[in-house]
C-alpha cells in the first residue's frame, strides 16, 4: 500500500519508519528541510533505540522516501497525520496550528477515496474540525491514536498493545476500518486487539491514559513525602502496593517526578478540556497532580541543600543524566536538568553528564557545565545526584566512583541503585521519601528470597 506521514518529528519518523518495515511504501513529509535530508539519507535526526536500523533498511529498500514537496503525496491510499500538537503558550490548552497548517497543505492533494488518519494527541472535537475541512474531497477519516513511549517506540509501534479506531457511522468510517485493516494486517493476523470507538472516545484515551499514568506517580511522590516524615521506606510501601495485582508495580516507583514532550502537556490539555466541559473535579484533580509533580523537583533541589549543610554556594555537584527518561537525547521539561539548574542558580557548580543529550544541554543550558566522560564528570564532586536512570549509571562501582570524588555523598533521585552497595564502599546514601530506614543496620528493601 502507498503510505505518506505528515510530519517528521518524533512519532512521524518512528511511523513512517515501522509501516515500511511491514512492506509498505512510505512517504514522508516535512517542512524542516534539514531533517528531511538526514532522513533522506536513511540517518535518524535523534536517539532512539533500532530506529537508525529500520530508516537505513526503509532507505537501501526503497520502501521509505522523504519529501518537502506535498505534491509527491497524491498518489498515497492513506495519509497519516504525525504532527506535533503543543501545549498552547498562552495556557494549558493544546496548540493545533502546525496540525490545521498539515491538512491544509494535504487538501489539494488528497484524492476521492483516499483515508486521512490523525495520529497526533488532540483535543476532543478535533476531529470533528478536520472531517469538515475534508468534506469537499472525498476522503473517509479516522482517529488512531498514538501510543508509543520514548526508548522502546519501536517495539511499541512493531507489537502494539491495542490498535483503536476512530471512525463515524456511516460508510466512510467503514471504508476507513478496511483500510487501517490492510495497514496494520501484520498486527492483526499476530492477535493485536482492535478497538473501533467514535471520534470523541478515540481523542480521549491518549491523554487520559497519560493523566491516569501522571496521577499513579504524583500519588506515589506525595506518599513519599509522608515516608520521610515518619520513617518509612516508600520504596517497600510501593513494592508492596504493586502486589496487590488491582493496583500493580509498573510507574509506581518515587522519585524526582515526570517529564519529556508528552506526559506533562496532556495532563494540561486534559484539565483543559475537563474546565471547557464543566468537570471541575477532574480539572481540580489533575491540577493537584500537575502541582505534586513540580513539587517532587523542588524537594529534590532541597534535599541536596540539605545535605550540603544547607547552602551549595560553591559546592561541585555532579547530575547523572539530563534526558527526561533514559533510551533517548529528549530534554523537554526533564526533570533532571530542572533540578541541577535549581542548584546552579543557588551557586552551585553543576556538572552534567549523560549518554545522548550532549548537544542538547550545550545549546539549552548554559548555566551547567556538560561532561560527556561520566569519571571526569565526578572528579572532585562534593556530592552526586543520579536524576535519570541509565543503565551506565546504574552499573557504577560504587568503591571506583568513591575515589573519585571529593565528598562521597549520593542523593539517589530515582531510588534506583542498591542502597546497601554503596553504604557499605563508604557512600553516605539518600533516596527519596525513604526516611530513616537506610541506616546501615536496616536492610535494603527488596523482596526476601521466600517472597520472590
Amino acid at each position: 500500500m502507498k503510505i505518506s506521514v505528515i510530519g517528521a518529528g518524533y512519532l512521524g519518523t518512528v511511523h513512517a519508519a515501522t509501516l515500511a518495515s511491514m512492506g509498505h511504501h512510505v512517504i514522508g513529509l516535512d517542512t524542516d528541510a534539514a531533517r528531511i535530508e538526514t532522513l533522506a539519507r536513511g540517518a535518524a535526526p535523534f536517539h532512539e533505540p533500532g530506529l537508525a536500523e529500520l530508516l537505513q533498511d526503509g532507505h537501501s529498500s526503497g520502501r521509505l522516501t522523504f519529501s518537502t514537496d506535498p505534491a509527491r503525496l497524491a498518489d498515497a491510499d492513506v495519509h497519516f497525520l504525525c504532527v506535533g500538537t503543543p501545549q498552547s503558550r498562552t495556557g494549558n490548552d493544546t496548540d493545533l496550528s502546525f496540525l490545521l497548517s498539515a491538512v491544509s497543505a494535504l487538501l489539494p492533494h488528497v484524492r476521492p477515496g483516499a483515508v486521512v488518519v490523525g495520529k497526533s494527541t488532540v483535543p476532543v472535537g478535533t476531529a470533528a474540525i478536520v472531517a469538515q475541512m475534508l468534506l469537499d474531497t472525498g476522503a473517509a477519516l479516522a482517529w488512531n491514536p498514538e501510543f508509543l513511549r520514548q526508548g522502546t517506540a519501536v517495539q511499541d509501534s512493531l507489537a502494539p498493545d491495542r490498535l483503536v479506531y476512530g471512525v463515524p457511522s456511516d460508510a466512510k468510517g467503514t471504508q476507513a476500518c478496511s483500510m487501517l485493516d490492510v495497514v496494520y494486517a501484520p498486527l492483526l493476523a499476530r492477535g493485536t486487539p482492535r478497538l473501533v470507538t467514535n471520534f470523541a472516545t478515540a481523542e480521549l484515551i491518549k491523554v487520559s491514559a497519560n493523566a491516569f499514568l501522571a496521577l499513579k506517580l504524583s500519588y506515589v511522590n506525595a506518599v513519599g513525602q509522608l515516608c520521610e516524615q515518619v520513617g518509612a521506606d516508600v520504596v517497600q510501601l510501593s513494592q508492596a502496593l504493586g502486589l496487590d495485582e488491582r493496583i500493580g508495580g509498573r510507574y509506581f516507583h518515587a522519585g524526582v517526578g515526570f517529564g519529556g514532550g508528552c506526559l506533562p502537556k496532556d495532563l494540561r490539555s486534559f484539565r483543559a478540556q475537563a474546565h471547557r466541559n464543566g468537570v471541575e473535579s477532574l480539572d481540580e484533580m489533575l491540577s493537584l497532580v500537575d502541582g505534586i509533580n513540580a513539587d517532587a523537583r523542588y524537594h529534590t533541589a532541597e534535599a541536596a541543600v540539605r545535605l550540603c549543610g544547607g547552602s551549595v554556594r560553591g559546592r561541585a555537584i555532579t547530575v547523572l543524566g539530563a534526558t527526561f527518561k533514559p533510551n533517548t537525547d529528549d530534554i523537554r521539561d526533564s526533570p533532571a536538568l530542572d533540578v541541577a539548574s535549581q542548584l546552579a542558580a543557588q551557586g552551585a557548580h553543576v556538572t552534567v553528564t549523560d549518554p545522548q543529550a550532549g548537544d542538547h544541554v550545550w545549546l539549552q543550558y548554559p548555566q551547567l557545565t556538560f561532561q560527556s566522560d561520566v569519571s571526569l564528570a565526578l572528579r572532585g564532586a562534593d556530592m552526586v545526584l543520579l536524576l535519570t536512570q541509565w543503565p551506565q549509571f546504574l552499573s557504577l562501582d560504587p568503591a571506583l566512583t568513591a575515589a573519585l570524588v571529593q565528598r562521597p555523598v549520593m542523593l539517589d533521585g530515582r531510588n534506583a541503585l542498591d542502597a546497601a552497595a554503596w553504604q557499605a564502599a563508604g557512600w553516605e546514601y539518600h533516596g527519596i521519601g525513604r526516611g530513616q530506614v537506610l541506616a546501615k543496620n536496616v536492610p535494603s528493601a527488596g523482596l526476601s528470597q521466600a517472597a520472590a
